[in-house]
């Protein structure tokens, strides 16, 4: 296969061309790098001097004479053309003025790289606003009259811009070409060397009066990159602008439009594979990737229509790759130090908060790796006290209390508030070098060149602000942080024509390759679809011939058609799935490909599919040994509590992990009162209320007394469990009043049963038990432990009660089958009320029988609810607890126990519904 640039310096070798006196312009730098590749290749026995070779935009630039600004640096050169030109009218800040600016300038550079008579345009657009707003109402508003007045101003705009940058002798894209394509007979006159234009298609106005004044002078000759089928074909987007050039150019209607080959037609094995996802994606190119043999590398292009696909393709290239050169440039944005300023810039750019930075965004900060490096182990242990003290809104102050000089200093740069733009950008900086002085050359040179690059934008910045004095905010500061780190790359260094050809869409241009794997090609991607961020409507543009979508999407086709013409192997790839932005539909190039297809082209298609392998789901499993035992063995001489014997019922595993192993749940910042939290503030509530009648019979008036301190109480112990926790407002303040109404009507149903003539002793308020069982089998102590809520006789009726702030039912605490409370955990209230039953009747016996139950403050109507036992569904429930009742409870408490310390039964996961 002969390339593109192969055949032109063939060409010009056989028309005996003196080659060193030629000067060459290609679409790109690339595109020149692989012409003096091809040179060497036909010249290789001959010595000569390389005749020049410029990428069209160096030549513009030269021509022009003008310095090529950048966006940003274009947006304040015109920040400051808007603040002089009608000083009298109000004019916006600089973070306002960016968002409607930067399409402005956008729309400036298409009206000069067209060359279009600047002052009919904006006369015309002026017009067209005006007349959208004649029919309001017959006296227009004040805001619509500066809403014209606006539109009318921009040719004022305009012009003061281009003077100014003029002067300056720098400009913006549009302008470098308007000032070239004015300058080129003045060039013309100074120039004989022969110009060789290699390789272009869609030339704006500009590039197209520089190139016929140069064809009319006689001293260029344009080498188009055409194909016969798309010329034969008139109605097809791939030979819009060539066709167009051909009956339009002077020069053409004298002379013939040479350089129309016939390689689209050339046999060809086109294949069209849909993969679902873009990780899918990345996966199959390894697997097309690992079919090719090495050799065939150097001949592969590999084409990312959707460039953010390069991390994953990167992660997903098979060995046979031993080398790859990538042409385009990581996106800083996507670096993991980008996140990281973004959670900083997020933090301070709003207002601050008197109470402190909210804790998520302050744990974020503290979660990431850039923290860690200049924190070290200090980071967790911050974390650790934000969590363990429930603090909502985290102060500069509180962050510093127990931090080293060291420390405080980079506290003092993360999280001292930000007053302004030069102490935000000062910090900055700041945090780069200590970043960059935390970091181990050898160990982490790839995160040292993500801090060099930020190291770069924050400079640049810095410049901009010194010289530009506009950024009045954090939030424009912010903008233009955004803007730049948008266009900024982490670039890759490789030999430029070694391996794999890794590369974006435009990069392709005048290159040609013998394998072509294209991935994303689905509508919104390839091609880019309708989004056109101008504020020049579309019947003004196609009245001045500015390009729409239809010459952007006609620029897309002839890159795509012209990179498969020469190719012999064609992979295309497309993402099935179809949620958003380039998923789902295949592009039309797909559709018009299978149309176009020529006898020698040999078409296939099929879809990817992951294989599904066939889960059989089986329950961890965790075998004891005598480590395991030894660890049980110290959990039962310590005391196995209700509450770890209800745990191994519902799930095995989670006894190991909490009881076994010593594995806690984190602790996590709780910003509303949680329900186990709200339970212990009212259990503590009681207990202070009844602790100082133990032994004493309640009266009304203890209880009017108890009711008369229910707010002080709570919010005691609400302060107790959350020392900054706010409960005067939101949902805070709606449990703190769910409490006072838990309490209050705990404290009327015991109002009422004193009403009613009954007599209530409180015999023990939270009194901790312990009792020794005696287990046969087993050689070792085991003991059962507890805290009983409270003890009571009620008209003479010994009560041991549970309280619950959940709901409970009386059947929850009715049984019939004895064996159930070991095996179903909804018994488990069972299992903890004849718990607390049996350690008190051991520990101090009670003569008669008596009752034992809970009270559910979500079912406080139901009162009392007496564990009992009956034979069948419709039999008799037996609500006193005597000794036999214990019994059948030991008999199964003993079974429970032997199965958690026999060795030989694992720990079993139990599905949790």
């Amino acid at each position: 296969m002969k390339s593109f640039l192969k055949e032109v310096l063939l060409e010009l070798h056989n028309t005996n061309e003196d080659i060193s006196n030629l000067l060459f312009i290609v679409p790109s730098k690339r595109a020149g790098l692989f012409l003096k590749k091809e040179l060497l290749e036909i010249y290789e026995d001959t010595t000569l001097f390389a005749p020049v070779i410029l990428s069209i935009e160096e030549f513009i630039v030269q021509l022009s004479g003008l310095q090529q600004i950048d966006n940003t640096q274009t947006l304040f050169e015109f920040y400051e053309t808007y603040l002089n030109t009608h000083p009298d009218v109000e004019k916006e800040n600089f973070e306002t003025f960016s968002n409607w600016a930067q399409t402005l300038v956008y729309d400036f550079n298409e009206i000069d790289r067209y060359c279009i008579d600047h002052k009919s345009f904006f006369a015309y657009l002026s017009g067209i606003q005006d007349i959208n707003h004649w029919y309001l109402q017959e006296e227009k508003t004040e805001l619509v009259k500066n809403y014209i007045k606006f539109w009318e101003s921009l040719i004022d705009y305009y012009t003061n811009f281009k003077h100014k940058l003029l002067e300056k002798k720098i400009g913006y894209q549009g302008l470098l070409y308007r000032k070239a394509s004015e300058d080129i007979q003045t060039y013309i006159k100074t120039e004989n060397r022969k110009h060789i234009l290699v390789g272009f298609n869609a030339l704006n106005n500009a590039e197209q009066i520089i190139f016929q004044s140069l064809l009319e002078a006689d001293i260029a000759r344009v080498y188009w990159d055409a194909d016969q089928f798309f010329f034969d074909n008139t109605y097809h987007e791939a030979s819009l602008f060539l066709r167009a050039y051909k009956n339009q150019w002077e020069y053409y209607k004298k002379k013939p439009l040479q350089w129309i080959n016939n390689n689209f037609s050339s046999k060809k094995d086109i294949t069209l594979i849909g993969v679902p996802k873009n990780i899918g994606q990345a996966k199959s190119v390894g697997q097309l990737l690992g079919k090719l043999p090495g050799s065939q590398m150097e001949k592969t292009a590999l084409v990312l229509a959707d460039e953010s696909l390069l991390q994953p393709l990167l992660n997903s290239l098979p060995d046979v790759v031993k080398s790859l050169n990538i042409t385009m440039g990581l996106p800083l944005k996507e670096v993991p130090t980008a996140a990281f300023f973004e959670l900083l810039f997020n933090l301070h750019k709003t207002s601050v908060n008197p109470k402190g930075f909210y804790y998520k965004q302050v744990l974020e900060i503290l979660n990431s790796l850039p923290a860690y490096r200049l924190l070290g182990f200090s980071a967790t242990q911050l974390i650790h006290t934000i969590s363990r003290d429930n603090i909502i809104f985290v102060t500069f102050k509180k962050l510093e209390e127990e931090a080293t000089e060291k420390e405080k200093q980079v506290l003092t740069l993360l999280f001292k508030p930000w007053k302004d733009v030069t102490t935000a950008l000062d910090n900055c900086r700041e945090i780069i070098q200590l970043l960059k002085n935390n970091l181990d050359k050898e160990k982490n040179e790839l995160e040292l060149e993500y801090v060099y690059h930020f190291h770069l934008v924050f400079n640049k910045i810095s410049t901009l602000h010194s010289e530009y004095p506009y950024l009045s905010s954090l939030g424009s500061l912010y903008t233009l942080y955004k803007d730049i780190l948008a266009s900024e790359t982490l670039d890759f260094s490789g030999e430029p024509f070694s391996g794999l050809q890794l590369m974006g869409m435009l990069e392709s241009r005048c290159l040609d390759f013998e394998t072509v794997i294209i991935t994303s090609v689905n509508e919104g991607t390839l091609p880019a679809g309708k989004s056109m961020n101008s504020f020049i409507p579309y019947d003004l543009k196609r009245a001045y011939n500015l390009p729409t979508y239809k010459e952007k999407d006609a620029i897309y086709t002839y890159h795509f058609y012209r990179l498969i013409q020469r190719a012999k192997n064609v992979y295309l790839l497309y993402n099935t799935e179809d949620e958003g932005v380039g998923g789902g539909e295949k592009s039309r190039f797909l559709l018009q490909l299978e149309i176009d297809k020529r006898p020698n082209h040999t078409f296939s298609k099929y879809t990817v599919s992951a294989e599904v392998p066939k889960l059989i789901k089986q329950s961890l499993q965790v075998d004891k040994n005598l480590e395991v035992l030894s660890k049980l063995k110290d959990l039962g001489a310590h005391g196995l509590s209700p509450s770890a014997l209800t745990t191994y019922i519902r799930n095995p595993m989670d006894f190991y992990y909490k009881y076994v192993l010593g594995i806690k749940e984190t602790e996590e910042v709780e910003e509303t009162i949680a329900a186990n939290t709200l339970g212990t503030v009212i259990h503590n509530t009681l207990e202070t209320f009844y602790k100082p009648i133990e032994n004493k019979f309640l009266s009304i008036e203890d209880i009017k007394g108890m009711r008369a301190r229910i707010d002080k109480e709570l919010s005691n112990q609400f302060k107790q469990e959350y020392t900054k926790l706010d409960i005067t407002q939101g949902k805070n303040l709606l449990i703190f009043e769910v409490a006072k109404r838990y309490v209050y009507n705990f404290l009327k149903a015991e109002e009422e049963l004193l009403q009613k003539g009954s007599q209530l002793k409180i015999l023990s308020i939270e009194s901790n038990l312990r009792t020794k069982l005696q287990i046969s089998g087993l050689d070792f102590p085991i003991y059962i432990k507890g805290k009983v809520d409270r003890i009571d006789s009620l008209d003479g009726q010994i009560r041991i009660i549970d309280y619950k702030t959940g709901k409970v039912f009386r059947n929850d605490v009715v049984i019939m089958d004895w064996d159930a409370i070991i095996e179903d955990y909804k018994y488990s209230k069972v299992i903890q009320v004849l718990a607390y039953a049996y350690m008190q009747h051991n520990e101090n016996p009670i003569p008669e029988a008596f009752q034992a139950g809970i009270i559910s403050f979500k079912n406080l109507q139901e009162g009392f609810l007496k564990f009992g036992t009956k034979e069948n569904v419709r039999g008799k429930i037996n609500d006193e607890i005597t000794d036999s009742v214990l019994e059948h409870y030991l008999t199964q408490l003993h079974k429970l126990i032997i199965e958690i310390f026999d060795i030989e039964i694992p720990f079993i996961e139990k599905e949790v519904g």
